[in-house]
């Protein structure tokens, strides 16, 4: 397990580079509970994926920083490393399937990227970049499972904590698991009774489906709103599965119409503009109004990059 010590160091090294992200109430949620909202939407690039690229790329040794870095991608991942790569003066090149929409392409290659679309979906992108990793010795930047990264994206379980103390509920979207296993583990190694909630899209949940077999399995990828969320955890998988199996408590799947509502509730009742992702966490508060989920409880809003013709057509 990653110690607390750990993600407290990361957290004392990104910082210089990435935004306190903002813990808004929400009222529309918080009608028999307290609710509050995390922002990550916010986050430099869109996304906390800038987190765990930046601790990451700085725990890099000069060597490798000077051959640069590969990456695979369904987009805020890329954009992360795009933008670490670009403030510490580092090559990037990120892999993304033909599935990613060419607006993410843009937006990463708009960062000073190089980026190559290889194979039909995230895992085919993963076996060629782990290829060209080894072929010509360049570091291959893992979007979850890895321990630095991992720490990264635990950053946010610290700054939730300091900003509600009472917390007692969270509910993070969930894919790899960096980002719900960081998370968890900066919120239980200093309060263990908090209940960690994690979330995600019914098409092709492989986290979901692992934790109910009980070892890695790789799902089919299908289209989804929610397609941050898509893509296997990995059957070589190394930390992020053993440490989500024993950190979080409950796990919620949401169909493509709720993730569909919660995209134009958080514009019309929050103000925001959040991808398909970040809307699982408030649907899984919406649905269950009427249940005990918690007193004091945050949803994470993991990432606000949606393409502006798909957010129009829901909101609308």
């Amino acid at each position: 397990m990653i110690s607390l010590d750990r993600i407290k160091e990361a957290h004392k090294k990104i910082i210089p580079y990435i935004n306190h992200t903002p813990l808004i109430h929400s009222d529309f949620l918080s009608q028999n509970r307290n609710v509050r909202l995390k922002l990550e939407s916010l986050q430099k690039t869109g996304s906390f994926k800038l987190r765990g690229a930046l601790n990451k790329l700085l725990s890099l040794s000069d060597e490798q920083k000077d051959r640069g870095v590969i990456a695979v991608s369904t987009g805020n991942h890329g954009k992360g490393v795009a933008y670490a790569s670009s403030l510490l003066g580092i090559k990037s090149t990120i892999y993304m399937s033909s599935m990613v929409p060419k607006y993410r392409k843009e937006a990463i290659q708009a960062l000073g990227a190089n980026v190559e679309i290889v194979g039909k979906n995230s895992d085919e992108a993963d076996l060629y970049a782990k290829k060209i990793s080894i072929k010509e010795n360049i570091k291959l930047i893992h979007p979850f499972d890895d321990e630095d990264i991992i720490a990264g994206q635990g950053t946010i379980g610290l700054e939730m904590i300091k900003d509600f103390p009472d917390v007692d509920t969270v509910i993070i979207p969930t894919s790899g698991g960096g980002l719900i296993g960081g998370i968890a583990l900066a919120l239980k190694l200093q309060k263990p009774n908090i209940k960690v909630i994690g979330v995600s899209m019914k098409r092709g949940p492989s986290m979901y489906e692992s934790l109910k077999l009980g070892k890695p399995v790789d799902v089919e990828e299908l289209e989804t709103l929610a397609d941050c969320l898509g893509g296997s955890i990995g059957q070589d998988n190394k930390y992020t599965f053993n440490i989500v199996k024993k950190t979080i408590d409950d796990f919620v799947l949401v169909d493509e119409d709720k993730i569909a509502e919660g995209i134009k509730l958080n514009f019309l009742e929050h103000k925001l503009v959040t991808e398909g992702a970040a809307a699982t966490s408030i649907m899984a508060v919406k649905e269950n109004l009427s249940t005990h989920i918690g007193e004091n409880v945050i949803c994470l809003i993991c990432g606000g990059n949606i393409e502006s013709k798909l957010f129009t057509k829901l909101v609308s």
